[in-house]
């Protein structure tokens, strides 16, 4: 019972880092403040609920927990919470803070689902099923927010369309704006990037620990990472300006395509991607 315990609050760590990330890449592209407050405040929960383990870990083993791979891996990730929230409260550093963030997040995983804690674990076999289920769920929720970002760019065609020819209908009014499309397709490409990226980061661990044989070149995983490089390099050209209008929702109209395209053909193609 006890283990069970341990291995539901580290996997709550783990999706807790993983909502924490979204926020701090959000506020990282868009200055939002309200995703600042929210990526440090569950990144504080985190941190405490880390705290409280290798304080735990030090009164059990009467030890500095630093002698193992495992030990040092766990210690580093709480290094870089550490250091990321002095630099959040101390420097303001947002940069430095998401991508430190990034980094813990990825030993964290590591840790929480490593193969000698899972071979150790009497409840190995449910973590790593839980693993896959929580790389699979943060899959399909970048698709979806990736679907939504389609769904706004057609609309904003649609409004641009409708106000270029000067042709009002009832159901104009039931469009929305200009600007509400173009934030809408923000939005969604904000949350669906790191979403994507935390499901690969997790899929990577998890192809690790349960299969005998896998390769970073299957196509699945490859298409996965152009998906993620594609829309990463949308928002950088929209950060900087380069990307507006009806240009920028012609380009979410063909990233979706390819996710589409990811999502069927590099399934297909798969050596292990068999849920499909």
């Amino acid at each position: 019972m006890a283990d069970m315990t341990m291995t539901r609050l580290h996997e709550l760590m783990v999706i807790l880092y993983a909502v924490s990330l979204v926020f701090y890449f959000i506020d990282y592209l868009n200055k939002d403040k309200i995703a600042h407050r929210s990526a440090f405040w569950i990144l504080t929960i985190v941190y405490a609920l880390q705290t409280i383990f290798l304080v735990v870990y030090i009164v059990e083993k009467k030890r500095f927990p630093i002698l193992t791979l495992f030990e040092g891996i766990y210690f580093y990730a709480w290094l870089l919470i550490t250091l990321s929230i002095l630099l959040h409260l101390f420097y303001k550093v947002g940069h430095a803070v998401f991508f430190l963030n990034v980094i813990g997040f990825t030993f964290m995983t590591i840790h929480t689902f490593a193969p000698g804690q899972i071979e150790s674990s009497p409840v190995g076999e449910a973590l790593i099923s839980e693993l896959l289920f929580i790389h699979i769920t943060f899959a399909i929720l970048s698709y979806a927010a990736f679907a939504m970002s389609f769904v706004f760019a057609i609309l904003y065609l649609l409004v641009y369309k409708v106000l270029k020819k000067r042709k009002w209908s009832k159901q104009f009014g039931r469009l929305p704006s200009l600007q509400q499309a173009s934030m809408g397709m923000k939005v969604s490409l904000l949350t669906g990037v790191p979403f994507l990226l935390i499901s690969l980061i997790l899929g990577m661990q998890w192809a690790h620990i349960a299969l005998n044989e896998w390769f970073f070149t299957d196509m699945k995983i490859i298409g996965s990472f152009l998906v993620l490089a594609v829309y990463g390099m949308v928002l950088f050209l929209l950060q900087r300006g380069r990307l507006t209008g009806a240009n920028f929702a012609w380009i979410n109209i063909y990233a979706f395509l390819f996710v589409i395209i990811n999502f069927f053909l590099g399934s297909r193609l798969s050596g292990f991607h068999f849920w499909i």
